[in-house]
């Protein structure tokens, strides 16, 4: 008898087989380096691990492929935007407050989730954040700014602290996992 978890090991094994190459090679003429379609293709699959789907046929598989290889490739293109501005702001300091290796890979990574996590919000309540925290301008400045009210801004504030404990919370689970 085959259990659920094999047969899903199976049909991810068949797919797997399957679709890898034609993966791969939509990846690497995308992005133009091998080594970075082979790291977004073993991570789609890897999506597919953990959360599995059903497909009728090989077009589905396919599509659904496609669709989070190009969600991929954004987040890959993302990660990058913010890791050069990065090394772009630290170029300009003198060497002697260059952080370490391993505090620039926390700082990048830090940097990466808070822009995944502004790009998840509704664009005003995303400036609302970002003209609050790091310009430091008041509720009615930003109210100003957006041509919406202080009330306006106050609620884009609430939404935005309220995804930011959400996502430290997530941040949280995945170090105890």
């Amino acid at each position: 008898m085959t259990t659920p978890s094999s047969a899903h090991g199976e049909q991810l094994h068949t797919l797997y087989s399957h679709h890898h190459g034609w993966l791969f090679t939509l990846l690497k003429r995308r992005l133009g380096c091998a080594e970075d379609a082979a790291d977004l293709a073993q991570d789609a699959f890897i999506r597919l691990l953990l959360r599995p789907k059903e497909f009728d046929n090989s077009g589905g598989a396919r599509a659904y492929l496609t669709t989070v290889a190009k969600g991929l490739c954004i987040d890959l293109w993302r990660r990058r935007e913010v890791e050069q501005a990065w090394l772009d702001a630290i170029a300009a300091k003198p060497e002697m407050f260059a952080p370490s290796p391993e505090h620039t890979v926390i700082v990048l990574e830090t940097l990466s989730d808070v822009n995944h996590m502004l790009r998840c919000l509704p664009q005003k309540v995303a400036k609302a954040f970002i003209f609050s925290q790091l310009d430091g301008l008041t509720y009615r400045e930003i109210a100003v700014r957006l041509d919406v009210s202080e009330r306006m801004v106050k609620k884009y504030m609430a939404r935005a602290m309220y995804e930011c404990a959400v996502f430290e919370l997530a941040s949280a689970d995945e170090l105890i996992k």
